[in-house]
């Protein structure tokens, strides 16, 4: 009696033990997939939502974009209210010099007694303040001797004219016109001959 064991035993052995632990491993997968299975069809049933509940969903997802959507139309609206507000400042603090002119000519108006001076000072104001008007994007519209044109024009009247060469020009601006930006903003009133 051999108490060692022969090393062919051994092998032998620890084949059977591996055997034995492959199919232990194996009876644990498929019990423990067994056990899995039956909640993802849960959860498959689960994913699957009824009509009533997709109908809530789109409902709800309506309710937030018609939400969302109303509070930015409340907000550009704001906001442009907002931008007009800026813009005519600029305007206007652009203009308080030529404000400040006028009140310095009405004071010298008193005193002087050349007419001529305060003619000089008037005229050279008017022209400060359309050139502040310029440089704000706005520009006359030329009408005296060119082609009537509707899109840009006004005729308060109508001259009969002997010479053809004047027949649909203007002959004479009643009112000027001007443009803001490209964008009429007053037609120029005119008299056009026939």
């Amino acid at each position: 009696m051999n108490k060692k064991k022969n090393s062919k035993e051994v092998e032998v052995d620890n084949k059977e033990e591996l055997v034995k632990d492959e199919e232990q491993c194996q009876t644990d997968n498929e019990a423990q997939e067994q056990t899995e299975n039956p909640s993802e069809e849960k959860v498959e049933e689960k994913k699957e939502p009824t009509f009533e509940e997709k109908f809530i969903e789109t409902n709800d997802k309506f309710l937030r974009l018609h939400a969302e959507f109303d509070n930015f139309r409340k907000r550009t609206y704001k906001e442009r209210i907002e931008f007009s507000k800026i813009a005519s400042e600029d305007v206007l603090k652009s203009l308080l010099p030529v404000v400040d002119d006028l009140e310095r000519a009405i004071k010298s108006m008193e005193t002087v007694d050349d007419i001529t001076i305060i003619s000089e000072g008037v005229v050279l104001i008017n022209n400060k303040f359309k050139n502040i008007l310029v440089q704000k994007g706005l520009e006359e519209i030329k009408a005296e001797g060119e082609t009537f044109n509707t899109d840009f024009h006004e005729a308060i009247a109508n001259i009969p004219s002997e010479n053809e060469e004047l027949k649909g020009k203007i002959i004479e601006v009643v009112e000027k016109g001007y443009s803001l930006n490209g964008k009429v903003i007053r037609f120029a009133k005119v008299v056009v001959a026939n």
